[in-house]
């Protein structure tokens, strides 16, 4: 672990929109992932509603968004990506929401299943 925050995917699904984003969109992401391990809680917009506690980061030229939450663990402070996508009718906002509904699987960056 490189810094202060463990990042990790909310759940397969919100690995599988990070495996499918194209080259030049993941390179955006990788370089917020990596800002995240070391400052997650000094970056971002908090959200209101049903994504209280979470938080976004937004590519206005790209349009995409990524909806994140700081979860307090007993050793460490996990940084949890609920969801990664377009703007587009405030679709990833609900799909963040809708993730809420199901319990998450946590997946590591590198791809390995946590608890």
């Amino acid at each position: 672990m490189s810094g202060r925050f463990q990042v990790a995917f909310y759940n397969e699904a919100a690995a599988k929109e990070y495996r499918k984003l194209d080259g030049s969109m993941k390179k955006l992401v990788n370089i917020a992932l990596k800002k995240l391990e070391t400052r997650a809680d000094e970056i971002g917009t908090p959200l209101e509603r049903e994504l209280s506690g979470c938080k976004k980061i937004k590519w206005r030229n790209a349009g995409l968004r990524m909806v994140f939450r700081i979860v307090d663990e007993k050793t460490v402070e996990v940084v949890e990506i609920i969801a990664i996508g377009q703007r587009d009718n405030e679709r990833v906002y609900k799909l963040a929401t809708r993730r809420f509904e199901t319990p998450g699987g946590r997946i590591g960056v590198e791809g390995e299943r946590r608890a």
